[in-house]
């Protein structure tokens, strides 16, 4: 036979037990943790509430909140495209863009546009960079572009930038231009036109140079008199040449010249 009472103890231990799991499982579902480099956008009932949650521990109520992550960082995403140039010549390369979601943003995102992380390049980035590339490829030549590959990337850039700074979303923080694709006949028309430009731009260096060379030489000649020659002259003489000019300036005429003799 058991002892009297020995159920009532076991039962109590069972409640015991079973009230802490309770209030493990009551606690975990309280206590969130959200990451470094995300901020998470806390929903009640399907709708956000409160600003975005920054790294750390964080509280929401079990059950009635859910919990969304967005991640902050820096993004780098590299997009494929082809285009149309200004002269209907067909393009492909690749940008490459950098950005972070502002995370103070996170809340009008999860609302407006995006519930999900991936969901941002494909609905934010994506199109604004599409329409920047075909707004500023098509005011171009190709071979304008082939030859003024970095100022159109920085072009590019601004331009998605502007796009993207109606909605406020997003950062851009840069943008390259790689991997330019154009067919041959032209490429070859584009290094032509290089090397004429660069044996141009030699030609007028040397119109500039010897320009300048005879400004200098006109102004030498202009500075020279008889005086200054004298002088000259008398600085470099050794004292042994038999050839030499009498003093400027004597009356007479022209100075007279010594040869073979003295004075």
């Amino acid at each position: 036979m058991r002892p009297a009472g020995g159920g009532g103890l076991g039962s109590a231990f069972q409640l015991i037990i079973a009230g802490a799991l309770a209030l493990l499982i009551l606690v975990s579902q309280t206590i969130f943790i959200v990451p470094a480099g995300t901020v998470a956008v806390v929903t009640t009932l399907g709708k956000v509430t409160g600003g975005q949650r920054n790294p750390g521990a964080n509280f929401k109520v079990p059950l009635v909140q859910a919990i969304s992550y967005f991640d902050v960082r820096t993004q780098v995403r590299p997009e494929q495209f082809s285009t149309l140039t200004k002269d209907l010549q067909v393009i492909e390369a690749t940008a490459t863009v950098k950005y972070a979601v502002k995370p103070v943003e996170a809340g009008r995102i999860f609302e407006t546009i995006a519930t999900d992380n991936s969901q941002i390049y494909a609905r934010v980035i994506q199109p604004s960079l599409l329409k920047a590339l075909k707004s500023v490829f098509s005011q171009y030549e190709l071979v304008t572009i082939a030859t003024e590959w970095n100022s159109i990337s920085e072009l590019v850039q601004d331009k998605v930038a502007g796009e993207l700074s109606k909605f406020n979303y997003v950062i851009v923080q840069g943008l390259d231009l790689t991997g330019l694709q154009i067919a041959e006949e032209y490429r070859a028309a584009i290094e032509q036109k290089q090397i004429a430009e660069q044996q141009l731009l030699r030609a007028q260096t040397e119109v500039k140079i010897a320009d300048q060379e005879a400004k200098r030489y006109e102004i030498l000649n202009q500075s020279l008199d008889d005086q200054v020659l004298y002088k000259l002259f008398l600085d470099k003489w050794d004292g042994q040449t038999s050839v030499v000019p009498a003093l400027p300036g004597l009356a007479g005429g022209s100075p007279s010249v010594i040869v073979n003799g003295r004075r």
